[in-house]
């Protein structure tokens, strides 16, 4: 059995300080149904709706709904557009257009790769690793320093790999 941390355990004293009853509480433990996603994805998804990078068209409900349905190997095999336009928050007659063109700045932007099959122009999305998107972004000079700063702070508060030890690892 592992050892529980020191932070583990304070929180457990915290719930059962405030809230010893409360069996609503969510956990992620044990569910299936669950996606993984990297601790910086409030900061990323902020970043995404930054006007150097969207221009105006935020993408990040596009992109979260992308990460929901990433099961492994960073692909999702794409059901139908209007599908995951309404999944991303879309309605009405608009609804598919507004989709496809926050998928070209996710595309643009560096955050996805897609594969058009026939008259499907996204049958097969790849999930480019954030932390190498949000890089090349760096390198174009489309990310503000406050963001960056904050974003550097929050993947050392989590012990996220930056950039350089992704680097690193790959080649070791």
């Amino acid at each position: 059995m592992r050892k529980e941390s020191a932070s583990t355990r304070r929180r457990r004293e915290l719930k059962e300080q405030y809230w010893p009853e409360d069996d609503e509480l969510w956990t992620g433990k044990d569910e299936k149904g669950w996606f993984s996603a990297p601790r910086t994805l409030p900061l990323i998804l902020s970043l995404l709706g930054n006007k150097k990078i969207s221009e105006g068209k935020d993408p990040a409900p596009v992109y979260l709904e992308l990460m929901s349905r990433q099961i492994d190997n960073g692909i999702v095999e794409m059901d139908y557009e209007s599908t995951h336009a309404y999944a991303a928050g879309y309605e009405g007659q608009r609804a598919l257009r507004t989709w496809q063109e926050r998928m070209r700045v996710l595309e643009t932007a560096g955050f996805i790769r897609v594969v058009k099959v026939g008259n499907d122009n996204y049958k097969y999305v790849a999930i480019v690793h954030p932390t190498i998107a949000v890089e090349r972004l760096r390198k174009k000079n489309k990310v503000p320093e406050n963001w960056w700063n904050a974003y550097c702070e929050r993947k050392a508060q989590t012990k996220e790999a930056t950039f350089e030890q992704r680097v690193a690892n790959k080649e070791g």
